[in-house]
Parts: C-alpha cells; structure tokens; sequence
C-alpha cells in the first residue's frame, strides 16, 4: 500500500529535519571539543601544568651525611649510618583510611592512636610517622604501597665505642644536630648540608624519574680527635672498677700529653651509652670532668711550693719549722698527724704538711701566690673550646684574709674542674710552659706561654717525686720502671654550715716519666665510701686514687712506647723477659 505523496514529502521533511538537529549538535559538540582543547592548550596551558606537577613532581631533600669523628689513630667514635625515616600525607592517607589496620600493624602501633593522628593532621601534607627505621623494615613498609605513605632517607648517628667514649663526644638531637660534647663543639664542621632535587612520582610514590638537580649535597668534615682510644679505654676500665670497689659516688679520669696539651683520654663514672637515647638524662651524659668544680685539698700544695720558689725566699733545700705540729691562725687551728719538726720542702710535700703549707703560705705576699695559680690557668678556662666547660672559682687575693690564706694553701676556699688541674700539672711538667687544651689531633710543636720558671718548674717536679717514694702519701701511685712526680689530695666536702666529716674528693694528679714529664694524669675519684677496700684501708687520695693512676699509666706508657727512666727499680725478671722479647 502506497503512501500519498504528501505524506512521503512530510516525513522525508522530517527526516532531514532531525539529521541537521543531530549533525548541527555534532558540530556544536566538535566546536565546544575544540575550542575546549584550544582553551586548555594555549590558555590553561600554564596553570594546567602546574597542576599536574603538584600532583606528580616533587622537590626531594638528598640528605647530606653528618662528618665522623674519629679517635688519633683513625678508630671511629661517631658515625653517620643510612636509615629511612616513614611520613605521610595525611589528606591523601585519609582518603584510603581503609588500608590503616594494614599500616597499623607493619608499624606495629595501635590502630586507634594512628588513626588519630593522621585525622588530626588533615591540615598538613607532611608528618612524620617513624623516624629512623631500618632500611629492611622500611622496605617492607614501602611494599604495602599504600597511598600517601613514603620513605624519606635520613641518617643516624651511631657510636661503636659506647659509654666508653660517651662523655667527651656527647651526641646529636634525632635531626643530627650535635647536642652535647664534641659533637656539640664542632657542629658547624661536622653538620652536612642537604641538597635537594626535583622529581616525578606515580600515584603510588615511586619515584619514575629524576627531573634536575637543584642543589647538591655537602658533607660534613670529619673530625680526628686527640682521643687515644686505647688509653680511653684504660681510663674507663680502671675507673669503673675503683668505683665498684670503693662504692663511690662519682669519678673522673683525664690525661692530657705535655708536650701537645692534646687530651688523650677523658673519662667518667657514671658512664652513658649514646646508643641508647632512653639514657639521654643530665645526671648520666654531665661531663663531669669538664663542668663539675671541687675544691682540690693538698693537689695543690705544689702549686704553693711553686710560688715560693719563684719568691726567691726559698729554694728546693729550703727548710720549714713545723713543731709542735700545729698552726693555729685566728680562731682556726692547722695540724698535722704527728709533728714532723723541722722538715725541708720535699718533706713538705711527702708528708703532706698543712702546718708546713700553711706556714709558707703565709711568708709570701697574696699576690704572689695568686699570680702562680692564675699562671697555672685556675679560675679560668682551659682554651679547650670544650662546651659548658667550668672557670672554677679562684676570688682576688685583695680579698684573702690570713685565715683564707691557711686554708687556701691546702686546698679550700678555691674550686677547679679535674680539666683545670690537669692543665695546671701538665704546665709545670712542660718546664713551665702554658698551652691550650685541645680535643683535636695536632702534629708538630706546639707554642705555648712560659708562665713559670724553668728552673722552678724543674725542681718542682723533682720535689714531688718524694710523694711517691717510701714514706710518701702515694706509694700506690708508682709505676715499675718509672719515676713518678705527683700529689694526692683529700677534701672533706662542702655541705650546709660548713664540712662533712665523711664526705670527701679523693685526688691523685702526677706527671710520668718524672725524668722528662710526657703525661699529666688527674684522677678524682667523688665521694667513696671511707670504710672499704683492701685491708679495711681508711679512703684517701693516695689509697682511693693513687692506684687507678697507677693502672691507667702503666698501659698507657708500653702503649705509647714511652722508654722507662728508673730501670734500677725494675725487677730482675722483668728485665730478662724483656730482653728476651723478640
């Protein structure tokens, strides 16, 4: 059946109708596309870019690795181990909070507090999670691919020598910035500086490829220290066993190279372990040595004998009247043990006479004895750079008194850190040459200021070498096949009201070999109980001390090949087995 012809023209009419409609929309659609990519291409183009570059270029720290330190002989101290620190985006994380329990459990954290973290830090697009994992456990963590978790390469400080070493090179903040000790004191040459780079990322991370360097990293500078491990070790050993033994509250050790002024060990109980950041307390890492001051008893009666020397009013023959054994000076009474009667300066020394001191003392003008203990470096600071290191205490001698001066003469009424003392032995056991502390390795001759005569400081030296033979205060002290120069010194200390009656600092300060001084060694040794050791012996610095300088000497001189110069004390078998040593 045939349609008539104005129906046929109606719906062909209509037919071409809808066919423009759509191609017009085609067209309309393709001119909208175009005009659209146009836009975005020529238009948008920049801020498109962009865009897209914050979502997968990323500018990246390159971590630059903090110097080591290092002992004299290359033995490392602290060093800088590569780790991986975990972060998060917290935004992009929260959109996936579904993968959180995954997290949860390879950070091994609870689910509840990380959740509140992450949902608390939605403002931010950096927070850290873990600092310092290891690479191993980090890598299984990247593995999980969750969005919004990364890696971020850091470094930690590591210390292979422990609490052995612990005090004199401190330790850094988790951000590697040094804290305490030397890592304190030569932070601007150890800390690195960290460069950065940009990159492109996928949407898991991944790094997919290196875009430019924007700036290099620098290491930091490494450090070669005056530390002798080996001797440091020593140190530690003997320090630690005198405080078990003697039950002692605290203790320093330090020994210092006359020639150089290096410090060749530095010491002190109770220890730290910088590993550890859980021991990281002020109690523990206090470097004693350096900041703690106490008034020194008798270890300073040389540094009497010293100014009367330089007097001309006395010479190293000299004699000092000392009956009936007892001084009295205002309403205060010096005495000795028994009364040693007419006695010369070695003797003065030997017996360690508080009447013989005092009386010495108090021929001089204050301003001589203050001018020989300032020379000796007391009442000031090493030179050492050391931080937080202590000045001591040492008052004008326009304020000194006749009785000061009594007391001063053995001791008191004057405060110096072991550092100080040290110091002041190894500038005499230098022939009166003053020079700086250091922490650092030198090499050569080293300048130093000739404070004290040469002369006085020579017979200082011989002077002091009575303290430890027989009938001295420091038999204890000796070291076979070495003559030794020192003195021993026991302070009652200072409480509320006046002085503790069994509270003491026991000290032993000497120079080894005496002959020619190398080493200048200062043991203290804070507070031991007066009733233990061997024997039931009464503490003391010759009993408490003396030996630990002993020990600590008599490695360290075979260490450093230090010949001996009193081969008449040798035993005989020694010297056989020696000769026979290939």
């Amino acid at each position: 059946m045939k349609l008539p012809r104005g129906d046929n023209d109606a719906q062909a009419k209509s037919y071409r109708w809808r066919s423009s409609l759509i191609l017009s929309v085609v067209l309309a659609g393709s001119l909208g596309l175009v005009a659209r990519a146009v836009e975005l291409q020529l238009l948008d183009h920049g801020f498109l870019a962009r865009q897209g570059d914050e979502r997968s270029m990323r500018v990246v720290k390159i971590a630059a690795h903090r110097g080591a330190i290092t002992d004299r002989n290359g033995e490392p101290l602290a060093v800088s181990t590569p780790v991986d620190s975990v972060w998060v985006n917290p935004q992009e994380l929260n959109d996936n909070i579904d993968q959180l329990p995954k997290l949860a459990k390879a950070l091994k954290e609870d689910q509840q507090s990380l959740a509140r973290r992450i949902t608390s830090n939605l403002d931010r697009e950096f927070l850290y999670l873990v600092r310092h994992m290891p690479p191993e456990q980090a890598a299984y963590v990247k593995s999980l691919g969750i969005p919004g978790v990364y890696l971020l390469r850091e470094y930690r400080r590591y210390y292979p020598a422990g609490e052995v070493a612990g005090h004199v090179v401190g330790f850094t903040t988790i951000d590697d910035k040094g804290q305490e000790g030397l890592e304190l004191g030569y932070d601007q040459l150890l800390n690195g500086e960290d460069g950065a780079k940009r990159v492109i990322q996928d949407m898991q991370g991944h790094y997919v490829e290196n875009v430019e360097s924007i700036s290099a990293a620098r290491p930091g500078h490494d450090l070669v220290t005056s530390i002798d491990l080996r001797i440091q070790y020593l140190a530690y050993r003997e320090l630690k066993a005198a405080m078990q033994e003697y039950r002692a509250r605290g203790g320093s050790v330090i020994v210092v190279d006359v020639d150089t002024g290096e410090v060749l060990a530095m010491v002190n109980q109770p220890s730290y372990n910088p590993n550890d950041r859980e021991q990281l307390k002020p109690g523990l890492y206090r470097n004693r040595a350096a900041t703690d001051i106490f008034e020194p008893g008798s270890s300073v009666k040389p540094f009497i004998m010293a100014a009367a020397l330089a007097s001309g009013q006395y010479r190293a023959d000299s004699t000092v009247d000392t009956s009936p054994g007892f001084l009295k000076v205002g309403t205060k009474v010096e005495e000795d043990e028994h009364n040693l009667g007419v006695i010369d300066m070695a003797t003065v020394l030997a017996k360690s006479s508080n009447v013989g001191t005092a009386k010495i003392a108090l021929s001089l003008k204050p301003e001589q004895i203050w001018s020989t203990l300032s020379a000796l470096g007391l009442g000031q600071v090493s030179g050492s750079g050391y931080p937080g290191e202590s000045a001591g205490m040492l008052s004008n001698y326009a304020h000194w008194r006749p009785i000061g001066i009594a007391t001063l003469s053995h001791g008191y009424g004057l405060s110096v850190t072991p550092l100080q003392l040290a110091h002041a032995y190894a500038t005499i056991g230098a022939g009166g040459v003053a020079r700086p502390i250091t922490f650092e390795r030198v090499s050569g001759t080293v300048p130093g200021k000739q404070v004290i005569d040469p002369k006085v400081a020579h017979d200082l030296v011989q002077l002091m070498e009575s303290v430890i033979e027989k009938g001295g205060t420091a038999t204890r002290a000796a070291v076979v096949g070495y003559k030794i120069s020192g003195k021993t010194g026991t302070a009652f200390k200072s409480i509320a009201g006046g002085y503790s009656t069994d509270k003491i600092s026991a000290v032993f300060a000497g120079l080894v070999p005496a002959s020619h001084p190398k080493l200048a060694t200062v043991v203290v040794i804070d507070e031991p109980s007066r009733d233990v050791g061997q024997m039931g012996i009464l503490a003391q610095g010759g009993t408490v001390a003396a030996p630990v300088f002993s020990n600590v000497m008599s490695g360290a001189l075979r260490l450093m090949d230090v010949p001996p110069d009193d081969l008449q004390n040798v035993p005989a078998a020694t010297l056989v087995q020696a000769n026979d040593t290939p």
